[in-house]
């Protein structure tokens, strides 16, 4: 893993090479992200689809929750999450 500058990224090179780049923001010294190559992509698609399914899942959750302590009785109109 290469560690690299966004202001390095304007070099095409580095967007050849089958390495992934930690990018960081050379003045404050901190992570911005990781740009992957496209020969992980089969890898990196599974993991963000389980982070997705994940998110979605505690959305859900989280939904259902606040239904159930809001529940609409006969007669009554609901007033929303």
């Amino acid at each position: 893993m290469l560690k690299v500058s966004i202001s390095s990224l304007r070099d095409k090179s580095y967007f050849t090479k089958d390495e992934i780049l930690e990018i960081v923001n050379s003045k404050k010294k901190e992570k911005l992200g990781y740009f992957i190559p496209i020969e992980y992509e089969k890898l990196i698609e599974e993991v963000i689809k389980k982070i997705e399914k994940e998110k979605k899942l505690k959305l859900l959750k989280r939904i259902a929750r606040a239904q159930k302590k809001d529940a609409i009785g006969d007669g009554t109109v609901s007033d929303g999450l």
